[in-house]
């Protein structure tokens, strides 16, 4: 298989001083090039781009899922265990109100994987997960 490319996502924001806060500063996301419409950053070695379109941010339709409301519209990174550890004692030690918080699901099955769900300012949802193999990342 070859190396992962990096992906591409661009997703509205309702202001990019609480983008920069948000990706750059908490999460800790270098930033790239910007405009006075939209802002770069590296998400863990992948392009985001933080557009600038208030009407756009915060549309958060949920699903069910493992007894959870998770939100249908989100993104987010696989980490290894314990740098997602490390995140989610940052975001709890920041304050971060979760959609879901840190746990464990599947313990003990194919795909056991740590999870969480949480917003940034303007809405928009993410979920961080890290597996406990990470080669059962597609597993069934």
């Amino acid at each position: 298989m070859a190396a992962l490319s990096p992906f591409h996502l661009a997703f509205p924001v309702a202001s990019l001083s609480d983008a920069r806060r948000f990706y750059g500063e908490l999460l800790g996301c270098p930033e790239g090039r910007s405009s006075d419409a939209w802002v770069d950053f590296d998400f863990f070695g992948h392009q985001i781009v933080a557009h600038l379109a208030p009407d756009e941010a915060g549309l958060n339709a949920t699903s069910a899922v493992d007894g959870h409301n998770v939100p249908v519209r989100h993104f987010g990174v696989v980490l290894d265990m314990p740098v997602w550890s490390e995140l989610a004692d940052k975001l709890r030690a920041a304050g971060t109100q979760f959609v879901i918080e840190p746990y464990v699901r599947f313990k003990g099955e194919v795909g056991e994987q740590a999870t969480m769900f949480f917003h940034d300012p303007s809405g928009n949802a993410l979920e961080f997960k890290a597996f406990a193999d990470r080669s059962q990342l597609f597993a069934k």
